[in-house]
């Protein structure tokens, strides 16, 4: 198949700043759907025919040219890309390979997924798992991988499920409910916090034993230990949310932690790591080893296989500008897949 002269992509753009802009030295930024040509984008070894993207909180922060997401302009966000290999100067891919693309400079500072090509490094193309489509990636894609690193965590730290009660936060966003269905596959008893009402028969139907609301994860006493509730924590929202489960969390629990929706600030005392051995563990899907990377995809294609029939919802490029103010106002529910080309 030919490389287009022109393709589509969503850019976002640094525009003349208004006088009260200068003043308060915050730049304005267009983000719009428009034409480019190849020698727009970034370098790189490999070029991909973009099929499928999807959306996450971080895409809409890079969108919005949020200055710590979106490092530079003009920009083509989205951390998540599968497609086929149209061109490749490294030996060790091959024209016409399935592939996805991981990185963390991927859609922040190098041109994303967002567009029907990309091209990147060799170093940042990885094959598409046996007995995974590129659709099925690009349901798991940053977000679903984020949540099998989260649960390997908890994994490795003893946590069973005759342990006790697991807390995800944020459950009905794209982390969530991966972190929610997997672990309910695995036998564990999940509790699922969330501020959408509306989803809690559908949460329940996806794993969850339980079903609570954001102010029932909350504690806002200066009390450095709480009532141990949680034996494992996967905490998608960060804030106050992630000290008060620190707070809450049982003895020689883990709390993962890969948001900052509700804040990048935690208040909270040694109290919790040092008398009930509370182990917080930061998650970073951007940069991890390759082999460390594959194994957990083999994994996510093979033992932890879900169905994701109800967790997805598919939109064109051209729809994405209006899913992308959904998810930056909390008003999204559940896995966005964009479909490219």
């Amino acid at each position: 198949m030919p490389t287009p002269k022109q393709f589509p992509a969503l850019v976002v753009s640094k525009i003349a700043s208004s006088e009260n802009a200068v003043l308060t030295s915050a730049p304005l930024f267009e983000t719009s759907i428009r034409q480019i040509t190849i020698g727009d984008l970034d370098a790189g070894e490999v070029l991909v025919r973009v099929a499928y993207s999807s959306l996450n909180y971080k895409d809409g922060m890079a969108a919005s040219g949020h200055p710590g997401v979106a490092r530079k302009f003009p920009l083509v966000p989205g951390i998540d890309a599968v497609g086929e290999v149209l061109a490749s100067d490294d030996s060790r891919i091959r024209v016409g390979d399935q592939v996805f693309i991981a990185h963390a400079n991927f859609g922040t500072s190098h041109d994303g997924g967002f567009a029907a090509l990309a091209r990147v490094p060799a170093d940042w193309v990885y094959s598409v798992p046996a007995g995974m489509t590129q659709k099925h990636v690009a349901a798991w894609g940053t977000a679903g991988f984020t949540a099998a690193q989260s649960v390997e965590q908890i994994m490795r730290h003893d946590i069973v499920p005759e342990s006790g009660d697991i807390l995800v936060t944020g459950a009905s966003g794209g982390v969530g409910i991966f972190a929610v269905a997997l672990l309910s596959k695995l036998g564990y008893r999940v509790v699922a916090s969330s501020g959408k009402k509306d989803k809690t028969e559908w949460l329940k139907r996806l794993g969850a034993a339980d079903v609570i609301t954001r102010n029932q994860t909350l504690d806002d006493s200066a009390t450095p230990l709480l009532k141990g509730r949680w034996a494992g924590v996967v905490d998608t929202v960060g804030g106050a949310t992630l000290a008060s489960v620190i707070r809450a969390a049982k003895l020689h629990s883990c709390v993962t932690a890969c948001g900052q929706v509700a804040g990048h600030e935690l208040g909270l005392t040694v109290y919790p790591f040092i008398l009930r051995g509370v182990t917080l563990c930061g998650i970073d899907s951007g940069n991890i080893s390759r082999e460390t990377r594959m194994n957990l995809w083999n994994k996510i294609a093979n033992q932890w296989k879900l169905d994701l029939t109800g967790f997805c919802h598919e939109v064109v490029l051209e729809q994405l500008p209006g899913e992308i103010e959904k998810i930056l106002a909390g008003k999204l529910f559940g896995r966005t897949i964009v479909k490219i080309s």
